[in-house]
């Protein structure tokens, strides 16, 4: 490590200005508590503000004096701060309530922070196995001598064909109670920093957003060597060893199969002895959940950077196209101008304005002439208005949000009909909305259909009409 460097850091990381803070104690005793602790990725500012009142409340209770006199908001506002960096303060789409999300840095520092205490388990074995594994996928994987891997092939096959036939003579080696709780802990651990993850890579990607932004605002050269340049740093981080990581991660989590094994292995390591002897987190349950809420974070960033740079190419060809015009505007003035000032003599000849090429294969098969047949009549509104409200009252039906309904949802229970998640989260485009409900559940989202009972569903339209829809029932499955 660079002493420079250091010296930098500790004046401008958040992570290092959170850890020498005055008030450090009580920052990150609330932070932990309010996003970490519950796997939480963001909240919104009255709900944050109102948590931070009570835990202002607790701390000031047990002192028996004031030691943090300003009010929750200010406080909020102030971590949020450029100066501070230690959360995010920003607005969801169509929300005027402001936001907060744990920043990148402050999670490093409350990880670190937690790694101070003493640990009651230590657990070595499953992270020596660990060890092995990653290393017999290390060689497996670079192998390139076909012999040799058929060879450990063979080897892995005796070990299991030795395994089978003990446990056909009915001697089963079972893990001891130690052993199951050292590798759920691990489990545990290595579930919840694959949230922490998750804000990196989002932060890599805002970043990335920002910079973009800035370099749109000030360019005044072409717009390809821009869009170069732009396209090149999105390569740069999807091409990484991070962001094909996560790429993989992502296709991964995104399969039906993996989820549902995923559940099935968490309830039954959940049911064992040993791990109820931890009191584990109940929210375990649905760490993958979690983890899918998280990852739409992170794609709906790479969609505003999208977004961002289609809007960038909409107005440089509105530029071009009233450049255009200007030109051509210009070619008329002139020309009038030199109209009357030419005797006689020619201003401009061409031959051709291009090559007359004919092609063999141009001329077309004969078709008879149609013939229309033309009716006498008079309409007696011409010229009348045609109204077009319609065009301009196009709705967009957000499916992501849609997909993110039915799966918070199916995070505690099982299944849920149509009738019972819209009771949940109203309409709010009407019958738009209802049948991009119909479209996820017959081609993305598992769910059932029973044509022998129905069920009916109300919502109010724009203009305040209390509408409703009967539909058979309609079940969204996990």
């Amino acid at each position: 490590m660079d002493y420079q460097q250091l010296l930098a850091q500790r004046r401008t990381h958040p992570a290092w200005r959170l850890l020498a803070a005055d008030h450090a104690p009580m920052i990150a005793s609330f932070l932990h508590a309010s996003f970490i602790a519950p796997n939480v990725r963001t909240l919104p500012r009255q709900q944050l503000a109102s948590q931070l009142d009570d835990h202002l409340y607790h701390l000031h209770e047990q002192a028996g004096e004031l030691f943090f006199p300003k009010p929750a908001a200010a406080y909020l506002d102030d971590w949020a701060s450029d100066e501070r960096g230690w959360l995010r303060k920003y607005y969801p789409s169509g929300q005027d309530e402001p936001h907060y999300d744990l920043t990148s840095s402050t999670e490093q520092a409350i990880d670190w922070l937690l790694g101070l205490g003493q640990r009651q388990f230590i657990g070595t074995e499953s992270r020596l196995m660990t060890v092995f594994d990653l290393l017999r996928q290390i060689i497996d994987g670079t192998e390139l001598n076909p012999r040799t891997r058929i060879a450990e092939l063979q080897k892995r096959k005796a070990a299991i064909d030795v395994e089978i036939g003990h446990i056909a003579q009915g001697r089963l080696d079972m893990m001891e109670a130690t052993q199951i709780r050292e590798r759920f802990l691990q489990m545990a651990t290595t579930a919840r920093e694959l949230l922490s993850d998750f804000r990196a890579v989002d932060h890599n990607f805002r970043s990335l957003d920002r910079s973009v932004r800035e370099r749109i605002a000030t360019w005044d050269g072409s717009k390809g060597e821009l869009l170069q340049e732009i396209f090149g740093k999105r390569d740069l981080i999807a091409d990484s060893d991070e962001g094909k990581s996560f790429r993989a991660f992502w296709d991964l989590l995104m399969s039906p199969t993996r989820q549902d094994e995923l559940s099935t292995l968490l309830g039954t390591v959940l049911a064992l002895a040993p791990v109820r002897e931890l009191e584990p987190d109940g929210r375990l349950q649905r760490i993958h959940y979690d983890w899918l809420e998280a990852g739409e974070v992170t794609q709906r960033t790479v969609a505003r950077l999208s977004e961002q740079l289609r809007r960038y190419l909409d107005d440089q060809a509105w530029l071009e196209n009233r450049r255009i015009m200007q030109l051509i505007r210009d070619i008329e003035q002139k020309a009038l101008t030199v109209r009357g000032q030419v005797d006689g003599a020619a201003f401009m000849e061409l031959d051709e304005t291009g090559p007359a090429t004919t092609l063999p294969m141009d001329r077309t098969l004969f078709a008879p002439p149609f013939k229309p047949h033309i009716t006498h009549g008079i309409i007696d509104e011409e010229g009348a208005a045609i109204p077009a409200d319609a065009l301009f009252e196009q709705v967009f039906v957000d499916r992501l949000r849609l997909q993110s309904n039915i799966r918070r949802a199916l995070q505690t229970r099982k299944q849920v009909s149509l009738a019972a998640l819209i009771a949940e989260h109203p309409l709010e485009q009407g019958l738009a909305e209802l049948a991009t409900y119909l479209s996820l559940a017959t081609q993305e989202q598992r769910s059932a259909i029973d044509d022998t009972q129905q069920e009916t569903i109300a919502w109010t339209d724009a203009q305040g009409r209390a509408r409703q829809a009967t539909l058979p029932l309609l079940i969204f499955n996990t």
